[in-house]
């Protein structure tokens, strides 16, 4: 006969794994900065498909849990919420790195790192939000992350704007423009993809407050 201690901790393990999911998130941001600024992109690249592939795995690991298990954490529907924004960072951050290793070269002197950094503090702050989840769904640090959240893209949407009047203005190679603009747009893109997975934390906070 099992306790109704060991019923609930079962369901905590989501806890963890949404926590791991999200700091693989992180690790894919922190790869993506590396290979923009370092000139040897092997090793980060080899870094970035072992976070990726973590990423991956914690992705169907979540799923295959909730069908096992009995009595969750939070409710099942937040949880797929919460594993389907998660999984969407990576995925669009290993778009960028694929498209990034080939033009590179070609894309010589466009700076990245700016927005690169910025990314990069959007998942820390993801991070952060999906640990307060066993903290007691506390509203008010959650809001104040979710806010940092905003600001972070509400500056990557400044910033996106910025290099297209240099590289318009330069005319000189219009496929040179076009290729940094679809890159600058998966930066931004992926910067949303975390303020999606803050605005789940926040629902599911308010929801349960």
């Amino acid at each position: 006969m099992f306790s109704l201690q060991t019923i609930f901790g079962k369901g905590d393990k989501f806890y963890g794994l949404l926590e791991a999911s999200a700091d693989a998130a992180r690790e894919s941001a922190t790869a993506m900065h590396e290979l923009v600024v370092r000139p040897d992109r092997s090793p980060v690249m080899a870094a970035f498909s072992t976070a990726r592939a973590r990423e991956k795995a914690l992705h169907a690991q979540i799923g295959e849990e909730l069908v096992n298990t009995f009595v969750t954490a939070l409710d099942r529907d937040d949880i797929e919420a919460l594993n389907s924004a998660l999984y969407k960072i990576p995925k669009t951050i290993e778009k960028f790195a694929e498209r990034y290793v080939i033009v590179a070269d070609r894309l010589a002197g466009i700076d990245f790192s700016q927005r690169a950094a910025l990314l990069e503090s959007s998942a820390k702050v993801v991070v952060e939000m999906i640990g307060e989840l066993r903290r007691g769904l506390r509203i008010d640090p959650v809001k104040k992350l979710r806010d940092q959240l905003h600001a972070l893209e509400s500056e990557a949407d400044r910033l996106l704007l910025d290099p297209y009047r240099t590289l318009y203005a330069e005319g000189s190679d219009p496929l040179r423009a076009i290729l940094a603009k679809d890159l600058f747009e998966l930066i931004e893109k992926a910067v949303d993809k975390c303020r999606d997975v803050g605005n789940v934390v926040y629902t599911i906070v308010l929801k349960n407050s």
